[in-house]
């Protein structure tokens, strides 16, 4: 199988350098070769620690995007840990985060799941990361974002976490934490029950690197789960600084800057990769990114700080590719946008198919069992689940869609092939989009209807195309028919699996 990892410095250069240049980097260089981690037969039980952002594309990150994204502290967790070079996700927050927390795919559990909303999105009963592993001993908590249901019935605490706190919606205004006018608009919540006043004035980020910090320094005595699922840098793009009483806004004097931008801490990196960025659009998301980033690096910190680093397994990822383009006005000081993330050489971004949807920064970081280096398989966020529980012990169901990465972590081993389970994506309700990979090759149906022949696919060679630029389903009909052959194997597990079904219905109001 050919994998398109690249050391640190080749890989930045290949990322970013005029495309014939860039292919022909990816196409030649293996993946990266690391230190094998310390042989054990079984890991001791870890503390998990999942982090999930809010729209970082592959771009918005440092270590994928050096000179041009200021994140120290993330940086240092993938020159640490196991970088994940081939990281798939969901083209979107809610069905991501079904992924993650079920292992399975969200197209299993129907309409709900395939895009976000506010309905319940997992059926009642469905065995989670948090009932798994309270199952398993631990002590279980979440940290920020649900986006699963926003309807206290409907909330964390009925699927296995012991403890919550943050939002049941999606997003919500940076400074006031509340989601989009409506019924579900007051939804900044500890342990389902509403806040008073919303916790009004601090940053959503600080409240919950605050509140993560304070879960990890409490006295327990089982190990413990925290789910840490921030909600930036999800629009609205809100950075205030000490000026808490002013919203983000351009300054009238000057509209290349923002307001109060010289004395906002964010805008600034002792570095100057921020202020050398010319486009006020992108700063104001750099700066989100450099918020961010400190609030996780106070995680860490706390981490080494009390003791728990060296038995802590810490999963990060974003939720999928960048927003690019946002027209505003759905959430408290909800700036327009646009253009607005670091540019990728990945085609597509959030809530479509292509890579640049759907490949996103992942890593894992365990000191005292995961050795440094970059894992070129191609893995999914729901392989976590299955991962998790072989290192817990605590029960898996058998219907997973995910693979265990214990032996790419650990032994730094090649994980099994995906012939019978290759990765597969299907999306939305009404505008449905579909895409299937398998080794190098990938086909991808971005609108309805569904394909139900061959000919309908998109067809792409990922080891020598990765930016998916040429679709070659006309010179390789074979291989479309082939991975459409797959794609029915695989809707047929899907909870809506006839492709003359009426249209999904949408989310409950």
């Amino acid at each position: 199988m050919r994998k398109f990892s690249l050391p640190l410095k080749l890989f930045a250069f290949a990322f970013f350098s005029p495309a014939p240049l860039a292919l022909a980097a990816l196409a030649a260089t293996p993946a990266t070769a690391a230190a094998p981690a310390p042989a054990t037969a079984s890991p001791p039980r870890p503390n998990i620690v999942v982090i999930l952002t809010d729209d970082q594309g592959w771009a918005d990150i440092g270590y994928n995007n050096p000179g041009r994204v200021y994140t120290p502290n993330l940086d240092k967790l993938a020159a640490t840990g196991a970088r994940f070079s081939r990281h798939y996700v969901m083209p979107q927050c809610t069905p991501t985060r079904v992924a993650a927390l079920t292992g399975r795919l969200p197209s299993r559990f129907g309409p709900a799941a395939l895009e976000a909303g506010t309905a319940l999105a997992i059926p009642f009963g469905t065995p989670t990361l948090a009932s798994m592993l309270r199952a398993a001993g631990y002590e279980t908590y979440l940290c920020g974002k649900w986006h699963l249901g926003d309807a206290p019935e409907h909330g964390p605490r009925h699927f296995g976490f012991d403890r919550s706190y943050g939002s049941l919606g999606g997003a919500v205004g940076m400074y006031d934490h509340r989601y989009r006018p409506g019924k579900f608009a007051d939804t900044w919540r500890r342990d389902g029950a509403l806040i008073p006043g919303a916790e009004n004035g601090r940053h959503a980020t600080d409240l919950v690197m605050d509140d993560a910090v304070r879960f990890l320094r409490a006295p327990r005595e089982k190990p413990f789960f925290l789910y840490l699922a921030f909600h930036a840098p999800h629009t609205p793009l809100d950075e205030r600084g000490r000026f808490t009483d002013q919203p983000t806004a351009l300054d009238p004097q000057n509209p290349s800057r923002w307001r109060n931008e010289e004395d906002i801490e964010w805008f600034h990196d002792p570095a100057g990769i921020i202020q050398r960025e010319p486009d006020p659009r992108k700063r104001l998301f750099l700066a989100a990114l450099h918020h961010l980033d400190h609030a996780i690096g106070e995680v860490v910190r706390t981490l080494d700080e009390t003791g728990l680093r060296e038995s802590t397994l810490l999963l990060f990822s974003s939720d999928n590719g960048p927003q690019i383009t946002w027209q505003g006005n759905a959430y408290p000081h909800d700036l327009p946008l646009r253009d607005f993330n670091q540019p990728s050489p990945l085609r597509g971004y959030k809530t479509q198919l292509w890579d640049g949807g759907i490949l996103v920064p992942g890593l894992a970081n365990w000191p005292a069992r995961i050795a440094p280096g970059v894992i070129g398989d191609t893995v999914h966020i729901v392989d976590w689940f299955p991962t998790l529980s072989t290192l817990s012990g605590g029960p898996a169901p058998a219907n997973l869609d995910g693979h265990d990465l214990s032996p790419a972590l650990f032994k730094r081993a090649p994980l099994p092939p995906r012939e019978n389970r290759p990765l597969f994506w299907s999306w939305g309700r009404t505008t449905r989009r579909w895409a299937l990979r398998d080794g190098d090759w990938k086909i991808v149906r971005p609108e309805p209807p569904e394909p139900s022949a061959p000919s309908h696919w998109q067809l792409y060679d990922l080891g020598r195309d990765p930016y998916e630029k040429e679709n070659v389903a006309a010179a390789r009909p074979e291989i479309v028919a082939r991975l459409h052959r797959l794609f029915l194997a695989e809707r047929a597990k899907d909870f809506d699996s006839s492709p003359t079904a009426a249209p999904l219905p949408g989310p409950s109001p």
